[in-house]
């Protein structure tokens, strides 16, 4: 059994097949790292039937193939195939031929080398980078195939170079409802894995964990080299924590309602109040008050947690941030209910009495996905959602401006760029990783504008 391609040259009377494949890719094909990364755990993969083919009018030795993940060509008639979503360069790493349809959550920077470059994504793992974005390599060797499908976070050690920890999920694309709305969750997998040689290698790092996709992985930087803090989402399951540097885990969920809380962020702030923020069960316009989402602090290093009460009218909260400066400030973002005509009670909002009290900062905006601080500025505050915009205020909130040049319709998080602070990051709903000024271009193009080929392409 097998899936391929087959030609005919008479009308259809006879068939002849040029492209093959089963638990290996088909010896005709010149593949990229998507092969490559498919056989890299020694588990044979049934590759994917081609969707879709086109050929060229004026010359019918030119076709090409899609599938699932890969777009592949043919210049001679079927004869040979060449995979067309990366391009490998000298130094053996892959850039993207601007192809992009992937799902990331973070660029996250190497704290001792900030040309080293992680990106975390649904579907292909985790890739990274050491000439500083320029090519990049699959780097999830070691992690359980139950697990790669997609890296949510990774945190890392401040002092010991090369040391880091991965959330790792083989369900992609959480929080979306979508991905419990049938089988709820007690399918999901995954865990925490830890690397101690830069993310080339990694191990299963979780005794005590259950089985289930990791959201989220925090470290206490305040806490004693050897034996760090750590705190996991476990989505579907609450808040595990780890003081022995991520060997053994226990839960910490006392005070979270429900039996399968749907932990999703925690953050710390600088004087050790932890925040959870438990995403939402549903987005219809009706549901039990049981569906809402939730956020909660912890005073006492996640041993307790309380619940705050949520802006009025909000149920999707998913994020939350807190001023460097002041503790007390909070910034919540909001995924909009959904309404007879419009959704709402979505956008950001602020505290500025740790959550006691709440104003809406920004509404034009109903599927916020996340916020993110200037540590270097913090009135200066950067969004992004599923509204085809990002955002941006250099005065808490009091005014915003569209970051003219990005469009694409599904934005989820915005990175600074640490290696030059004029320009960001932002990572994507299946548009791959944008990259571009800080303050917007000065003359966008948004007529025609293509994200800039930074990343890999892989499956949607």
């Amino acid at each position: 059994m097998f899936n391929g391609i087959a030609k005919t040259i008479d009308g259809g009377h006879t068939w002849k097949i040029v492209y093959k494949e089963s638990t290996q890719p088909g010896a005709n094909l010149s593949g990229s790292w998507i092969e490559q990364r498919a056989t890299q755990s020694g588990v044979a993969i049934f590759y994917d039937s081609p969707y879709s083919l086109g050929v060229a009018p004026a010359n019918p030795d030119v076709a090409y193939a899609t599938d699932l993940f890969r777009t592949y060509r043919t210049l001679d008639g079927g004869a040979t195939w060449q995979e067309m979503n990366s391009e490998q360069l000298n130094g053996g790493g892959w850039t993207s031929r601007g192809l992009d349809v992937t799902t990331d959550y973070g660029v996250q920077f190497d704290p001792f080398d900030s040309r080293h470059i992680f990106i975390d994504y649904t579907d292909i793992g985790l890739f990274q980078s050491t000439d500083g974005g320029q090519s990049w390599q699959s780097t999830s060797e070691g992690v359980p195939e139950d697990w790669r499908n997609t890296t949510y976070w990774l945190a890392f050690d401040p002092t010991q170079r090369g040391l880091i920890w991965g959330a790792f999920s083989g369900t992609h694309d959480l929080p979306r409802p979508k991905m419990w709305r049938r089988r709820g969750v007690r399918h999901f997998t995954g865990g925490v894995a830890v690397s101690t040689d830069g993310g080339h290698h990694w191990k299963p790092s979780n005794t005590g964990l259950p089985d289930d996709s990791i959201t989220h992985i925090l470290l206490d930087s305040s806490s004693s080299a050897g034996s760090r803090v750590l705190y996991a989402c476990a989505f579907g399951r609450g808040v595990y924590k780890s003081t022995d540097n991520g060997q053994s885990w226990t839960e910490k969920s006392n005070g979270i309602a429900g039996d399968e809380p749907f932990a999703w962020r925690i953050t710390l702030a600088q004087d050790g109040t932890l925040y959870l923020v438990v995403a939402r069960r549903t987005e219809a316009k009706d549901f039990s008050p049981s569906g809402a989402g939730a956020l909660y602090r912890s005073t006492d290093k996640a041993e307790h947690w309380q619940r705050i009460v949520l802006p009025s009218g909000v149920t999707g909260p998913t994020g939350l941030d807190v001023d460097p400066r002041n503790p007390q400030r909070l910034y919540l973002t909001a995924w909009g209910q959904e309404g007879e005509d419009a959704d709402r009670n979505g956008g950001v909002y602020a505290s500025g009495d740790g959550g006691q009290t709440w104003r809406a900062l920004f509404t034009q905006s109903q599927h916020v996905y996340d916020l993110t601080i200037d540590p270097r500025h913090p009135d200066t505050l950067y969004i992004t959602g599923f509204d085809a915009a990002a955002y941006r205020t250099t005065d808490r909130g009091a005014q915003w401006e569209r970051i003219k040049g990005y469009d694409f319709k599904w934005g989820h998080r915005i990175i600074l760029d640490p290696n030059d602070p004029t320009q960001i990051y932002i990572t994507t709903y299946g548009g791959g990783v944008w990259h571009g000024p800080a303050a917007g271009a000065a003359t966008p193009p948004e007529a025609d504008q293509t994200p800039v080929p930074i990343a890999v392409p892989g499956q949607d």
